[in-house]
């Protein structure tokens, strides 16, 4: 059986934006690592467990919510963040 599908994009971005990586750091020694919970169910699970491994290796993390997982991080914390860490994980989970 042949299916056709259409995949819908809700951005309605017509032409992405092409950006290149960032380096990644040589070492974690001195950094400051910000955990980002999305407010996912379970994505504190997740988060917990980075929390406590970078701990352990001596890492400094700071900890950051989202309002909701519905829409994107208000400005206002993406300033708190980029202000006060060096790297970021983001946490998605369900």
């Amino acid at each position: 059986m042949n299916q056709n599908s259409v995949l819908l994009d809700p951005t309605a971005e017509t032409s992405p934006a092409a950006r290149a990586l960032l380096a990644r750091p040589a070492s974690m020694i001195g950094k400051t690592v910000g955990l980002l919970d999305i407010s996912k169910p379970r994505g504190d699970v997740f988060l917990d467990r980075i929390d406590e491994r970078l701990q352990a290796m001596g890492v400094s993390v700071k900890r950051y919510t989202k309002p909701t997982f519905t829409r994107v991080a208000p400005t206002a914390l993406k300033q708190q963040i980029a202000a006060e860490v060096d790297l970021v994980v983001e946490g998605l989970a369900d």
